[in-house]
């Protein structure tokens, strides 16, 4: 590799670690602020729910499906589905269900956060609470990475990934759990 495209390649190297840098930022100053607050035990209830953990809930599965949305038309824009081309439309799709998933979350995290906070009475908890914070660092380094050019092919996808495998996590430790222990209960 010649002089400049290996400095060219150490300066994408630092602006992937500096973006890694602010994403880790971001969870850890959620996983502080949730261990500090005060926990209220309650927080707004949203209309047409029986109750805070039940909007909670299908917010989450809301947004767990979206993810799943997210997962197949980036797939389909990478040209990983066999034997099947992207429709024009593809991208768009991609864009708006991430940022439908994305508002399908703060709802959410603002209800765990307020209402609950960084909670490690058990493994499980103690999984959701490290997980919330790595989604949110995560998505923040991913959407800081779709501004910047020339990063290597695999960083978005990656990215992409654990903002999709940190959502799937986030859903198993609770939605599903909600489902199985309750029931479904609008």
């Amino acid at each position: 590799m010649s002089a400049p495209a290996q400095g060219a390649a150490q300066r994408l190297d630092l602006v992937l670690v500096r973006l890694a840098l602010v994403g880790a930022a971001v969870a850890v100053a959620l996983g502080v602020f949730g261990r500090l607050h005060t926990p209220t035990g309650v927080a707004a209830h949203l209309p047409g729910f029986s109750g805070p953990l039940e909007s909670k809930v299908w917010l989450a599965s809301l947004a767990a499906a979206l993810a799943v949305v997210q997962l197949v038309s980036a797939l389909a824009l990478y040209g990983r589905l066999p034997r099947v081309t992207a429709p024009a439309w593809t991208g768009t799709l991609h864009r708006w269900s991430g940022r439908a998933a994305f508002l399908a979350t703060v709802p959410v995290a603002v209800h765990c956060l307020y209402a609950l906070g960084f909670q490690a009475f058990d493994t499980r908890v103690l999984v959701h609470s490290l997980l919330g914070c790595v989604f949110f660092g995560a998505f923040t380094t991913k959407m800081l990475a779709l501004t910047r050019r020339g990063l290597p092919g695999w960083a978005l996808p990656l990215l992409g990934g654990l903002v999709f495998t940190t959502l799937v996590g986030l859903w198993l430790t609770s939605a599903l759990w909600f489902f199985t222990t309750t029931g479904f209960r609008w």
